[in-house]
């Protein structure tokens, strides 16, 4: 089926926003896998395999639309250099995702491609789980200070 052109950038873009957030939550992961914290290393790992599912599902829209998937794209990468660092700059770019997820539902709407539009409403609302999960862990470190925190991530 052949899509609107301006949907098919529009994804793309989306696509370089997933294929950047997988490479630095993969990141965060591993260096708080070499610090010790288990249960950190597994929630940015988590999150890091839930952008891999969303790369996928564009691509294979993108795809199904005619359009030639690009992934060769990275945005900035924003590596925290501890785990403070980390969380804020993953919250950057879950609200940059939010943000882009919005707009690009209301343009799929708006060139009436509603499978187009659920489907980004459904990573849109997995996004949001990830707004949620980052704010609770900021929270936590803000309540009990970041020490005290960080010896709840040891173990798993």
């Amino acid at each position: 089926m052949k899509g609107n052109l301006q949907l098919i950038k529009t994804l793309n873009s989306l696509l370089a926003d997933e294929l950047t957030a997988i490479n630095q939550y993969m990141v965060h992961s591993e260096m708080c896998d070499n610090w010790g914290y288990a249960k950190l290393h597994k929630h940015f790992e988590k999150r890091a395999i839930d952008e891999m599912k969303h790369a996928e599902k564009l691509i294979g829209r993108i795809l199904f639309l005619e359009g030639t998937p690009t992934v060769s794209e990275l945005r900035k990468i924003l590596i925290g250099a501890d785990v403070t660092k980390q969380l804020a700059s993953d919250r950057k770019a879950e609200e940059d995702a939010i943000k882009a997820y919005n707009e690009a539902i209301v343009l799929a709407g708006e060139v009436k491609d509603y499978a187009t539009r659920d489907l980004l409403q459904g990573i849109l609302n997995e996004e949001d789980a990830h707004m949620d999960g980052i704010e609770e862990l900021q929270d936590q470190v803000g309540q009990m200070t970041l020490p005290v925190f960080l010896t709840t991530q040891v173990k798993e």
